[in-house]
């Protein structure tokens, strides 16, 4: 990553439609412009959980039309951090990426009151991503 360009994040669940989207809509809320936001599934599902679109209302945050996308080898290439979510093996490995392993339970078939415990956890997880990367934060904290 050049010193003037954003820094991207991939987040990555097998079907890509409930932790990675959550996660998604978390980073896009609280860092904007300044961080590139992709999410992707190595099954991709029909649709995002509506549990899942549910528990992001509940915050604030809409991700009723996003779409389950397909895990490629391209899109890992764009990240600069890859943060997965129980792909395990599926998730293509590429050296110099910086990768997290996010232990999440998986909010497929889950009621509201099982999912939002998760959701909140990637929040949390989430807010402590964008301060170790946004360039903003850390910019002001050179100061």
């Amino acid at each position: 990553m050049s010193e003037n360009s954003r820094p991207s994040v991939l987040f990555v669940c097998v079907h890509n439609a409930g932790r990675s989207q959550m996660a998604a809509g978390y980073l896009q809320r609280l860092a904007g412009e300044r961080i590139d936001v992709l999410s992707a599934g190595s099954q991709p599902a029909e649709q995002v959980n509506p549990v899942a679109v549910e528990a992001m209302a509940e915050e604030g945050i809409d991700i009723h039309s996003e779409q389950p996308k397909l895990l490629t080898d391209s899109v890992v290439r764009t990240a600069d951090v890859v943060v997965t979510m129980g792909c395990g093996d599926e998730c293509p490995y590429y050296p110099g990426k910086h990768y997290e392993d996010w232990v999440l339970d998986d909010p497929a078939g889950q009621d509201l009151e099982v999912v939002r415990p998760i959701r909140d956890e990637i929040k949390r997880r989430v807010q402590a991503l964008v301060a170790r990367i946004d360039p903003a934060t850390n910019a002001r904290e050179r100061r």
